[in-house]
């Protein structure tokens, strides 16, 4: 029996539910495939934030050290300011532990409709790799004559060759072992960002030479957003800086049917370090505690979790559950139009494993 010692970290509004559901699924492929789990709850949220004044305590990344994933629902709450949570918390740990891969797949699967017409299942079906650690969300700058009529903030991003070298060098690496087109296409803006941008352009052609069996392309954000639209099947892997990858993920999560879908992993390759788990939808403020978030993207999160962790078989499974639930369409959450519940969406997921 294989063992595994995960921390979770439910966070807030809808995270606290669907988390739940994702450890009744993960449970059920323990009992199935021959996994003993440690499910270790930290209690780190904007709650935690109202009673301490700090998202996690001081030594919280390093009580994360000896875990061999981090699992974590969404974090945020409307009288909270988000830089607060973000920097609090998902930040300090995605640096601390150099996770500078997010992935996240966008995938149209059977039984769910695109709001795009004449799109058939996995028509869609793309990964966006977005660099996690520097660009755009390096946190770099500050204000001048604060809270005067003057105030002037200055933002810095970074991009280091190390930074964009090795996201571009992961993604050429993910589209061989997907092996679906060979395809990868850079994100840019280098017609207004004339340096972080070139850096990253250069970057891209020079890695390229090293896979001549991978197409390329280059799209400017702007281009890139309508074309996740116009027509999201040209899509194979698409590698971003953190800002651009935050935006077109948002979008291929709703192409392909709704962030109630949409996983999301936050990977140190190397595996010195923890990895972290999050689906890419937020706490959902509006509907949290009334049982109808859809857990399907945390319980998919899991499955990304499950494999990273050299459990294949138990990752297939809960996939394809997942997508059984999906196909026969009775069990449903109302994101996906039905009016089922978050609980008994989980049930049925861990039901059929």
């Amino acid at each position: 029996m294989s063992k595994h010692k995960i921390a979770v970290i439910r966070g807030d509004g809808i995270g606290v539910e669907v988390v739940g559901e994702a450890l009744k699924v993960l449970k059920a492929a323990g009992s199935k495939f021959g996994i003993d789990w440690t499910f270790d709850e930290l209690p780190w949220s904007s709650a935690y934030y109202d009673d301490h004044g700090q998202m996690m305590p001081d030594d919280g990344v390093d009580q994360l050290r000896g875990y061999d994933a981090i699992f974590l629902g969404a974090v945020g709450r409307p009288d909270i300011q988000d830089h607060i949570t973000l920097n609090g918390l998902l930040l300090p740990i995605r640096r601390t532990f150099d996770q500078y891969v997010c992935e996240r797949p966008s995938v149209l699967y059977p039984g769910v409709t695109s709001p795009l017409a004449g799109k058939n299942p996995y028509d869609i079906d793309m990964v966006v790799i977005r660099e996690n650690t520097e660009g755009e969300y390096a946190n770099m700058g500050g204000f001048l004559y604060e809270g005067d009529p003057n105030e002037v903030a200055i933002q810095t991003s970074a991009f280091t060759r190390r930074g964009c070298e090795r996201i571009i060098r992961y993604s050429f690496d993910l589209a061989r072992r997907r092996n679906k087109n060979n395809h990868v296409t850079s994100i840019t803006k280098s017609n207004a960002l004339g340096y972080g941008m070139v850096l990253w352009d250069r970057t891209f052609a020079e890695v390229a030479e090293d896979y001549p069996d991978i197409t390329t392309n280059s799209l400017l954000i702007d281009a890139a957003c309508m074309d996740f639209i116009r027509r999201p099947e040209a899509f194979d892997v698409v590698v971003a800086s953190n800002l651009f990858g935050d935006i077109l993920t948002d979008i291929g999560a709703v192409v392909a049917g709704s962030v109630g879908l949409a996983s999301s992993a936050n990977f140190d390759p190397t595996r010195a370090n923890p990895s972290m788990f999050e689906p890419t939808h937020g706490s959902a403020p509006d509907i949290a505690g009334q049982g109808l978030a859809n857990p399907m993207a945390q319980i998919l999160t899991s499955v990304m979790m499950v494999r990273h962790l050299g459990e294949d078989e138990a990752a297939d499974a809960i996939e394809e559950s997942v997508k059984s639930v999906l196909a026969l369409g009775e069990i449903l959450t109302p994101d996906l139009g039905g009016s089922a519940s978050t609980g008994s969406v989980g049930d049925a997921i861990a039901g059929n494993i």
